[in-house]
């Protein structure tokens, strides 16, 4: 399948796998590589960017395609240092950055003196007008549907992607609860150039989660997700368990004048990286998206890939073209 988008990446398929705190490991983005999409390191996953850059040389020894890092710039209880995990990124060569939260521009520069391509995820259509003014290669547009941070104007990608589409220049990628290939063929209609998935990645062989995370993913509904942080105008989407209601429970209770301080012991990233490794689907918060309705199996990232552009073939030669005849 040809788009802008593999003819960007250099990738089989416009299919990417999307960065995810404690799950963007070596492992998957290697086995999504190999599958003929593209996969990507999560680089703040890694204590340190001395580690970053350990977990890249991993991942080459597992996979000769083209892979990516993604690179989130968004408020953190521990202060991060962004510009070494860029400059990690730059020297390592790798050539995709997946870039989220605040305007990449401070680091457009130097991932253009590497040739390093930005794509830029996005969760309106004023920012990626924004990200595509300051040089980006391609945006990920970002709907309501998603999991993680799906900013705060609630759009979903049903209207989202073409309300972009119509406006941007540069390749698009459709992003926020996708999962299979009739929803690919949807986006592809409505005027992306290929799909990010990051949730339904979650559930597949290789992911480097405990398989209880997994089986929890699929016996989900699209009903079992949480949207926190909302009186902090950060809204993030989780997996909803007993941590996820409890915070909405004391959410709810202070209204928009909640200090952080009250649940920042109970969303502390420490104890969600625990309960994806561990399988304690309850013990921290997690990020999960509304896709979780769609997935009722745990394949290989090769199955997934292939049985994605399989069925979102068949249902732009079959179904769609059937309305067509006579």
């Amino acid at each position: 399948m040809k788009t802008r988008i593999t003819e960007l990446l250099g990738i089989r398929y416009p299919i990417v796998q999307g960065g995810m705190q404690n799950v963007g490991y070596a492992e998957l983005a290697a086995a999504v590589s190999n599958a003929g999409a593209l996969g990507i390191i999560t680089a703040l996953t890694q204590p340190t960017p001395e580690d970053l850059d350990k977990e890249i040389r991993r991942c080459k020894e597992m996979t000769d395609q083209p892979f990516g890092v993604n690179l989130t710039i968004l408020p953190t209880i521990k202060p991060v240092p962004y510009e070494e995990y860029a400059r990690v990124i730059c020297e390592s060569g790798v050539k995709v950055v997946e870039t989220a939260g605040r305007n990449p521009e401070p680091f457009m520069p130097y991932f253009k003196d590497y040739d390093v391509k930005v794509v830029h995820k996005c969760t309106s259509v004023r920012h990626a007008l924004k990200a595509e003014k300051v040089g980006v290669s391609a945006v990920s547009v970002d709907g309501f549907e998603c999991a993680g941070h799906p900013g705060e104007d609630d759009i979903p990608n049903l209207v989202l992607l073409p309300a972009a589409a119509a406006k941007l220049k540069i390749p698009m990628l459709a992003s926020g609860g996708i999962g299979n290939g009739a929803q690919m063929a949807a986006c592809l209609a409505l005027g992306a150039d290929g799909i990010n998935m990051g949730t339904r990645f979650m559930a597949t062989l290789e992911a480097p989660i405990h398989d209880k995370i997994k089986q929890a993913v699929v016996a989900a509904s699209e009903l079992d997700t949480a949207l926190i942080f909302r009186p902090l105008k950060n809204t993030a989407r989780v997996y909803k368990n007993k941590v996820a209601v409890s915070v909405n429970e004391i959410e709810r209770e202070q209204g928009a004048g909640m200090e952080f301080e009250l649940i920042r012991d109970m969303v502390a990233g420490a104890k969600g990286k625990i309960a994806l490794t561990d399988g304690d689907v309850d013990y921290g918060i997690w990020t999960a998206g509304m896709v979780q309705g769609l997935i009722n199996s745990i394949p290989s990232c090769e199955d997934l890939v292939q049985e994605i552009i399989r069925d979102c073939e068949a249902v732009i030669r079959e179904r769609l073209n059937g309305f067509l005849a006579g």
